[in-house]
């Protein structure tokens, strides 16, 4: 064997060599690149949407109570469920009433600020019936789970003497 025959042969492999260790770079860099795109591109998951019924945030605030204070916050709401309820069509009927009035022609001034009226006094009412479901649950609390309920909702306030 000839040295020019040597020289040949190493370049062969050398090639091939230096071939696959480019091929393989390149599957390297567009995996790491396909991974890149694909966190940075794509659309960020949106989280489940709450639910903002007046059970769910009835539920929501029973689950920070302790056990037994939780289940009087449950069955006092299940109690007047239909007050609560109805006070709150109520509301939403006035609500869709403003709605009515703006999108009305021609538009009415004074029957816009009396429905809006109505709406607040709506509001108030509604207010009012949960506030009762919630004192009336109070009055049968632990201390543990009024001091509970005077940190709704969670992480927001400690205590009062931070203000």
């Amino acid at each position: 064997m000839t040295f020019a025959t040597a020289t040949l042969g190493e370049d062969r492999a050398t090639r091939w060599l230096v071939l696959a260790s480019l091929a393989l770079n390149l599957f390297f860099i567009a995996a790491g690149g396909t991974l890149v795109a694909r966190h940075y591109l794509a659309a960020p998951a949106s989280p489940a949407p709450l639910d903002r019924s007046v059970a769910a945030r009835m539920e929501r605030l029973a689950v920070t109570l302790p056990a037994a204070d939780a289940d009087i916050l449950r069955a006092e709401y299940r109690a007047k469920a239909t007050n609560v309820d109805g006070a709150r069509a109520t509301y939403r009927n006035a609500q869709d009433e403003v709605r009515r009035i703006l999108r009305a022609e021609p538009f009415q001034a004074d029957a816009m600020r009396a429905a809006m009226s109505e709406q607040r006094a709506a509001r108030q009412v509604f207010d009012q019936v949960l506030q009762d479901v919630v004192a009336s649950s109070a009055t049968r609390m632990s201390a543990a789970g009024r001091t509970k309920l005077a940190e709704w909702p969670p992480g927001q306030r400690s205590d009062s003497k931070s203000r």
